[in-house]
């Protein structure tokens, strides 16, 4: 196993060998093989242990285990106690989720602290297996099919190649000790309930199920590089940008065959699922002016293309002082001062007469009604006329002010 660890790393670039490793080790059977290897490896490594005070004396058992083999081995060892149920009812968060949160904090603090390289997590192929079933049950993109990665930031997952079976043959035969988590004994999470009652089912069928998966991933990891490569080109033609806002061509979805699905993939980074792009395109050919919302995003259909845009603040009206000389509204910012007469031709400047003005002054966001006498002009324009005719987009109309 050792070799394939080597080799495993090598392959995958995972780090190198004068890097400094972070090992998270609960003390169960696949982290100590993985403090192991790391050990037996010459690498130089440190140990983080969380302490999440769940199972009472069995937690507090675990974290004496840990602290006792960084001592033998004598290399580094930091260890944390987390009010975990607390955290969890304070954020209405799961035990998993709050527990994952509260590590993965904790582990990037120590990182950046202690200037380590990487952060090793002892997930493997089981995991990794189990992992894209629960996403398949849950409902999932072609991603959620690529199983845990290999590498996520700092964060390398060096046990992946192996599986459950032959971690702990090899624990067996190097008289490797750890610590058994009765909470793997039982179903209350929906990953023991797959382990214990739907795999062993799925190995009756394929009794190499696992070696048979990593050959899988392989193909679907090759599938998702080909499919980036394909969306790059795809958004090169028909995707643009623009003063903060993302423009994509109606008639970029015209050849597909699932094209709720393809635009998802453009844009599900903004929080749209795939039901919202299924009904952005069926309303594709419709009215201008259609939006659909994230919490951080709007899409609005406007004539010829569809706008992703941040969603901004609800301005407030502002009122500005005589004298007053800067001024912000969202993104806008106003520069206000007396000066002689001129004649400007720059769009964003404005000369009005002074005594004519009555402060404080308003300035807010443009609403259905409003109207204005264009210069030279006798009779009044509504601005919604006026933006239609300057063909200003729904999305940008969304950001013009009045004055």
């Amino acid at each position: 196993m050792l070799k394939q660890f080597h080799d495993h790393i090598a392959r995958h670039r995972l780090c190198k060998a004068t890097d400094k490793i972070l090992l998270a080790v609960s003390g169960g059977l696949d982290s100590m093989v993985m403090l192991n290897l790391f050990h037996q490896a010459g690498y130089s490594t440190a140990v983080v242990h969380c302490n999440f005070q769940l199972r009472g004396e069995e937690s507090d058992l675990d974290e004496a285990f840990v602290i006792g083999k960084c001592e033998h081995l004598q290399i580094p060892c930091y260890v944390k106690r987390f009010d975990t149920n607390n955290y969890a009812w304070e954020n209405s968060l799961s035990i998993q989720i709050a527990a994952r949160d509260l590590r993965y904090v904790w582990f990037e603090e120590i990182l950046v602290q202690n200037k380590f390289d990487k952060l090793a997590t002892a997930h493997h192929l089981n995991d990794s297996f189990e992992t894209v079933l629960l996403n398949l049950c849950r409902g999932t993109g072609i991603e959620g099919l690529s199983g845990i990665p290999l590498e996520n930031k700092s964060t390398i997952r060096p046990m992946l190649f192996t599986t459950r079976a032959e971690i702990e043959s090899y624990a067996r035969s190097k008289k490797i000790t750890w610590r058994e988590d009765s909470s793997n004994f039982t179903d209350d999470y929906l990953r023991n309930f797959l382990r214990h009652h739907i795999i062993p089912k799925l190995k009756e069928i394929n009794p190499s199920l696992e070696h048979t998966f990593l050959s899988t991933l392989e193909k679907v990891r090759g599938g998702i590089e080909l499919m980036k490569v394909a969306q790059k080109n795809l958004e090169g033609n028909f995707f643009w940008k623009e003063e903060g806002k993302h423009f994509i061509k109606k008639d970029t979805f015209q050849s597909f065959q699932y094209p709720g699905s393809v635009l998802w993939e453009m844009i599900k980074q903004y929080g749209f699922n795939v039901e919202q792009c299924e009904e952005i395109i069926q309303s594709i050919h419709g009215q201008s002016g259609k939006k659909f919302l994230t919490p951080s995003h709007q899409l609005i259909i406007d004539r010829e293309s569809l706008i992703v845009s941040e969603l901004q603040d609800m301005w407030e009206q502002l009122e500005i002082e005589e004298g007053q000389i800067h001024s912000s509204l969202g993104p806008w910012h106003l520069e206000m001062k007396a000066s002689e007469p001129i004649i400007t031709s720059v769009q964003a400047e404005a000369v009005v007469d002074l005594e004519r003005l009555h402060f404080p002054l308003h300035w807010r966001k443009w609403k259905a009604g409003d109207w204005f006498c264009p210069l030279g002009m006798e009779h009044h324009k509504k601005i919604s006329d006026f933006l239609i005719d300057r063909k200003v987009s729904v999305a940008d109309k969304d950001s013009v002010t009045v004055l």
